[in-house]
C-alpha cells in the first residue's frame, strides 16, 4: 500500500515531473537534465553538476527499482515481514528520485530574479513580501541539521504557501501533504566540492538559477 501511494507513476505523475517509469517493465530512469551541466557555472559549478545527477540521483533510480522488485516479489509471498522491512529504502531511495527529479528543474540557466502573476501575489499574500520569503526559506535550509531539503509547498487545503524542511530524502507530499513547488538541496553533495562547508554561501548563490517559470506552472497546476 505505502509503495503504491508514495511511488506509483501513475499517483505522482501529475504532482511532479514524469519519472521516467517505463510502462513496459515499470521501472524507474533517469530523466534528462533540460541544460548542460556547466549551465549553470558560476552558481553551481559542472563537476557538482554533474556528480550530483550522474551518480547520486541515478543511485537513487538504480537502488528503488531493486526495492521494488523485491517489495513485488515478497507481495507476491504474502510475506508481509520483508514487505515492511522494504519501507525504509522505498521511501529513501524513493523520495530521493522524486525529489531530484523536481530539483533540476527547478533550476536554470536563465533563472534568477523574482517570480510574476499569481505566485508572486501568493507570496506577498502569505509572507508578506518576496524579500521576507526568500529570508525565511534559506533560514529553513540553512538550519537543516544533517541532509535534507528546504522546501516551498502549497498547502491545498487552507489554500496557501507554507515553508517547509524534510529531513534525508523524505519526500515533502508523502510526508507532510504539501504540495511540492520549489526544492533546495542541502545535502552536502549538492555544494561541498564548491562551497566546502559554507552552506549559506551556497544558499545564497543558488537564488541565481532559480527557475521561477517552472515554480509558477507548479502552482498554477496544483490550484486547479
Amino acid at each position: 500500500f505505502l509503495l503504491f501511494v508514495f511511488f506509483s507513476s501513475r499517483s505522482s505523475a501529475k504532482l511532479v515531473a514524469p519519472l521516467g517509469c517505463l510502462v513496459s517493465r515499470q521501472k524507474h530512469t533517469l530523466p534528462d537534465l533540460p541544460y548542460d551541466y556547466a549551465a549553470l557555472e558560476p552558481h553551481i559549478n559542472a563537476e557538482i553538476m554533474q556528480l550530483h545527477h550522474s551518480k547520486h540521483h541515478a543511485t537513487y533510480v538504480n537502488n528503488l527499482n531493486v526495492a521494488e522488485e523485491k517489495y513485488k516479489e515478497a507481495l507476491a509471498k504474502g510475506d508481509v515481514t520483508t514487505q515492511v522491512s522494504l519501507q525504509p529504502a522505498l521511501k529513501f531511495n524513493g523520495g530521493g528520485h522524486i525529489n531530484h527529479t523536481i530539483f533540476w528543474t527547478n533550476l536554470s540557466p536563465n533563472g534568477g530574479g523574482e517570480p510574476k502573476g499569481e505566485l508572486m501575489e501568493a507570496i506577498k499574500r502569505d509572507f508578506g513580501s518576496f524579500a521576507n520569503f526568500k529570508e525565511k526559506l534559506t533560514a529553513v535550509s540553512v538550519g537543516v541539521q544533517g541532509s535534507g531539503w528546504g522546501w516551498l509547498g502549497y498547502n491545498k487545503e487552507q489554500g496557501r504557501l507554507q515553508i517547509a524542511a524534510c529531513a534525508n530524502q523524505d519526500p515533502l507530499q508523502g510526508t507532510t501533504g504539501l504540495i511540492p513547488l520549489l526544492g533546495i538541496d542541502v545535502w552536502e553533495h549538492a555544494y561541498y566540492l564548491q562551497y566546502k562547508n559554507v552552506r549559506p554561501d551556497y544558499l545564497k548563490a543558488i537564488w541565481n538559477v532559480i527557475n521561477w517559470e517552472n515554480v509558477s506552472s507548479r502552482y498554477a497546476t496544483c490550484k486547479k
